[in-house]
């Protein structure tokens, strides 16, 4: 981590505003403009005249703090705009993926990424707008969002009911059907290279039978899998290879929002965007759960976007002592 010096900061110590110029921490966020001015973020942990976690230092520009002198040139870091960019950039591409399974042009993608990133609202958003235009047209609905457990025989039925050009199933944290080998060769052949995908069921079946389903089907139709996981790290000797063999078969979007900071940046670009506009907050409100989001990201059981709408609920809820139950509840002990 970067040693910084203070040249121009105050910090507030005992509600007074105090310069501290001249005391060194390690950095953890660059100069940022907020509501109630510039700041820098620094880890206070090894300095007993301050607080035991990471402290905001009021400055009104980056010439407040210099780099201590010393040790290697760091490698180039991203930007905070750059990295901001690039996720925009990477949420662009699922838009525009997902666009083009709806037509039949991609017929299977693999979307990663963290929990709580908007993988899955970025996807429905896309197939929402297509399944407006449907109901408006008196026309049946021509995708669906799997979520939870489901073994192969309800896969293989799933993909019956969605197998015409156009359709697109969607598989969210279904990873139950990553584990199981049946599961993963239904998904094989339904989305094999081949002109003709044709999926069949060998075994007899009441079930296929009752409801009218063929033990054979050629399917036409697009799969999208929304995952928390990296889809290339199983390392079970049994899975690997099914699995390699269906990521060969799919588009795979890595949304790479792993770091801290990553995901600090994410949170920051989607409040700016408007995402708690339903909740009619002051803009200096907002700022307040951001900066608590920021302060704590350390502790918090999650660090993502639902926290975020978690810690807005509380807000509206207790407005006078937010902080104190989003501290019991949204934090590890």
């Amino acid at each position: 981590m970067e040693m910084i010096r203070i040249v121009d900061g105050t910090y507030k110590i005992r509600g007074v505003d105090t310069d501290i110029s001249g005391n060194e921490f390690p950095m953890v966020r660059g100069f940022t403009v907020g509501a109630n001015g510039g700041y820098i973020t620094v880890d206070a942990t090894e300095n007993p005249e301050f607080p035991n976690r990471n402290i905001k230092i009021k400055m009104d520009s980056a010439e407040g703090y210099e780099t201590v002198s010393g040790g290697k040139t760091p490698a180039r870091v991203e930007s905070d705009e750059e990295i901001i960019e690039r996720m925009r950039k990477q949420f662009g591409v699922l838009t525009d993926m997902t666009k083009a399974a709806k037509k039949g042009a991609v017929k299977a993608m693999i979307v990663s990424g963290p929990p709580g990133v908007g993988k899955s609202h970025g996807v429905e958003v896309v197939l929402g707008k297509h399944a407006l235009l449907s109901d408006i047209a008196g026309a049946e609905k021509k995708y669906e969002v799997v979520k939870g457990s489901m073994s192969a025989l309800g896969l293989y039925v799933k993909l019956y009911n969605f197998a015409d050009k156009d359709n697109v199933i969607v598989f969210d944290d279904c990873d139950d059907i990553f584990e199981d080998v049946l599961s993963l060769n239904i998904l094989k052949a339904a989305l094999d290279s081949k002109k003709k995908r044709t999926i069949s069921w060998n075994t007899d079946s009441h079930k296929l039978r009752a409801e009218g389903i063929p033990d054979s089907f050629t399917f036409k139709g697009s799969a999208i899998f929304i995952t928390n996981t990296k889809f290339d790290g199983n390392k079970s000797k049994k899975l690997a290879p099914h699995l390699q063999a269906l990521e060969s078969r799919c588009h795979y979007l890595d949304l790479a929002i792993d770091s801290e900071r990553d995901k600090m940046l994410r949170i920051k670009q989607i409040m700016s965007d408007g995402m708690l506009d339903e909740y009619d907050f002051s803009e200096e409100v907002k700022e307040e759960i951001f900066e608590f989001i920021d302060m704590n990201k350390k502790k918090l059981r999650e660090l993502s976007l639902r926290t975020v709408l978690k810690a807005a609920d509380l807000v509206q809820a207790f407005p006078d002592n937010w902080e104190d139950f989003a501290t019991s509840t949204l934090m590890r002990k």
